[in-house]
């Protein structure tokens, strides 16, 4: 797969980069990445992916554009207000780079839909907010050996981590094999969310898969990164499989 002129000089300050350069934008070009959820975390992800040049998006969202989304959901414009957020996504990253393929899918992901939604990908990235998602899209990528980078947030924390338990990671039911209990993990609208927090967090997503589509540095396999951004603080926690997980096995 080559590069044209015109994506020669658009990634250009990839090409240079030691651990990148043209075999890693090529790897980038390649790539075919579902992202789940077009809001806070899925916006700023796109958005770099897309300016990345990674070669296949597959944008899932079932909602609409809201006025309370645009705190903090950077892709969409408020003319978008009411449209498909798939719809104004696209719009936005093909304005972003014309070489990027954007497959929209205006669904809910699904026990019924799940696999036929994430089939063919070699990455997906889960900017979901519910734990009932989260799990489907883990037990999804877990069963199709599909490396799944997973973050979530709520006021001023946020928390990343890549699951891969095909190459020795555990999965997101390793480390959450329960639902919260009531009122635990309240809604971005009940509990509220610092808009810049999702960029942060959504950057971060882009960032870990940009690493493991080229393979630079060291992923966030078996550790997670937890930042807050009150107080201005980062930590990782390591974690593991859990023996006997009933969807990787351990």
């Amino acid at each position: 797969m080559s590069l044209s002129d015109d994506e020669l000089e658009r990634y250009a300050r990839h090409i240079v980069l030691r651990e990148v350069g043209g075999s890693g934008q090529k790897k980038l070009k390649a790539a075919k990445v579902a992202v789940i959820g077009a809001g806070g975390l899925g916006s700023p992800a796109l958005l770099y992916l897309a300016a990345a040049g990674v070669g296949h998006l597959r944008v899932i969202d079932h909602d609409t554009v809201s006025l309370s989304n645009l705190q903090r959901q950077i892709i969409h414009k408020t003319s978008a207000t009411g449209r498909p957020k798939v719809e104004s996504a696209r719009e936005t990253l093909a304005e972003i780079n014309p070489h990027v393929a954007v497959d929209g899918r205006n669904t809910r992901i699904t026990e019924a839909n799940a696999s036929h939604l994430l089939d063919g990908v070699d990455l997906v990235l889960d900017g979901s907010d519910t734990f009932a998602t989260r799990t489907l899209v883990n037990a999804t990528c877990a069963a199709a050996q599909i490396p799944l980078i997973s973050a979530a947030m709520s006021q001023w924390e946020g928390q990343i981590s890549l699951f891969d338990p095909a190459r020795g990671g555990p999965c997101y039911a390793c480390i959450f094999p329960t639902p919260p209990a009531p009122g635990q993990a309240p809604s971005c609208a009940e509990a509220g969310i610092m808009g810049a927090l999702a960029g942060v967090m959504g950057a971060m997503m882009a960032g870990e898969a940009l690493k493991h589509i080229t393979g630079a540095g060291q992923p966030l396999r078996s550790e997670m990164l937890i930042y807050d951004a009150l107080w201005g603080e980062t930590r990782k926690i390591h974690t593991r499989a859990r023996p006997g997980c009933p969807v990787c096995g351990g």
